[in-house]
């Protein structure tokens, strides 16, 4: 059997800030392989087709490479074609398709295990997102072929009774999608509005729609139960039965607690549930394991984005630079 071959840092996750990484890491001459379960930034490349972000293209680029959007906001395929250049371009080293199974620890090395092979290394940073686990309801129903936790395409739902639960950006988009594709769209909603975050270019149109009726609201209210031709909406004052064809339960997502429980991570047991690391060299509590993006927030899932953990890299770098020294 052959021995593991050797990479002073291993990165787990392609996103944009896993490639953030590994720019860093090839910037220092650092030794690296980044390790990704599906497609290169494969959150986004699973973001609804037309999909505009929040951010400015300038705020989205890595390493002083420009960024050049048709408008201010890119669109998912101007940022999956970006990305998709850096990876090329800089020709970094990257393993699509290969899932990280287990990280374990003896002495100052790691192993980590995938589903094709195992690597070592001294240094790991795990930079997975949370866009993979969605948050579920709970409720009867949700398991039924109609129900979906994502949204890709709004032609899908063309003439049909759509039901969107949520009040924020994901459901919004959705929503406008969905209702300027000929669907019959109805929201619901625990809050008493559309949420405040919701991008400031949007929100005044799904305003509009809810308040000409074009689209039906249901604030402070919870969807309660999911039949194959029905829905059960519970509101401030009484339940309700409407007809409905498909639902999109656009209740947002959560980091991979298993895989972090798994490799060692200690996550704080507060409303939510924060992975445990050093503010400063983000080292988690396993020495020598980092954690970098969207993943440190926790179920706080719009602590971090890319705008503003684009720097997680350099930081996570600095440190595993000075502890190569120390070892040396």
């Amino acid at each position: 059997m052959h021995e593991p071959r050797f990479f002073e840092v291993i990165i787990v996750g392609a996103g944009p800030i896993g490639l953030a990484c590994a720019l860093e890491c090839t910037s220092r001459n650092l030794s690296y392989l980044v390790l990704e379960k599906g497609a290169l930034v494969n959150s986004l490349y699973h973001y609804p087709k037309g999909m505009q972000f929040f951010s400015s293209s300038d705020k989205l680029s890595l390493k002083n490479t420009p960024f050049i959007s048709k408008e201010p906001k890119p669109f998912r395929d101007e940022a999956l074609a970006y990305y998709r250049g850096i990876a090329q371009g800089e020709n970094l080293n990257i393993r699509l398709f290969e899932r990280v199974e287990q990280i374990q620890k003896s002495g100052r090395t790691f192993t980590v295990s995938s589903s094709k092979s195992a690597y070592r290394s001294n240094a790991v940073i795990i930079a997975t997102g949370f866009f993979d686990i969605p948050n579920r309801l709970k409720i009867a129903g949700e398991e039924l072929d109609k129900v979906s936790h994502y949204f890709e395409d709004a032609h899908f739902y063309a003439n049909q009774k759509v039901v969107i639960v949520g009040g924020n950006n994901s459901a919004v988009d959705a929503a406008l999608s969905c209702y300027r594709a000929g669907a019959h769209v109805t929201m619901v909603m625990r809050g008493p509005s559309i949420g405040e975050r919701v991008k400031y270019w949007v929100r005044p149109e799904i305003i509009n729609r809810i308040e000409d009726q074009s689209i039906s609201a249901y604030y402070e209210s919870t969807l309660e139960e999911i039949q194959d031709n029905h829905v059960v909406i519970k509101t401030v004052s009484k339940s309700l039965t409407i007809e409905n064809d498909f639902v999109l339960l656009m209740t947002g997502y959560r980091p991979d607690y298993d895989f972090l429980h798994r490799i060692g991570v200690a996550i704080d047991q507060d409303a939510n549930k924060t992975p445990i690391c050093d503010e400063h060299t983000l080292e988690s509590s396993v020495s020598g394991l980092y954690l970098a993006g969207v993943v440190l927030g926790g179920l706080k899932t719009n602590l971090w984005y890319i705008e503003n953990s684009r720097e997680h890299a350099e930081r996570i770098c600095d440190h595993i630079e000075k502890q190569k020294e120390a070892y040396a």
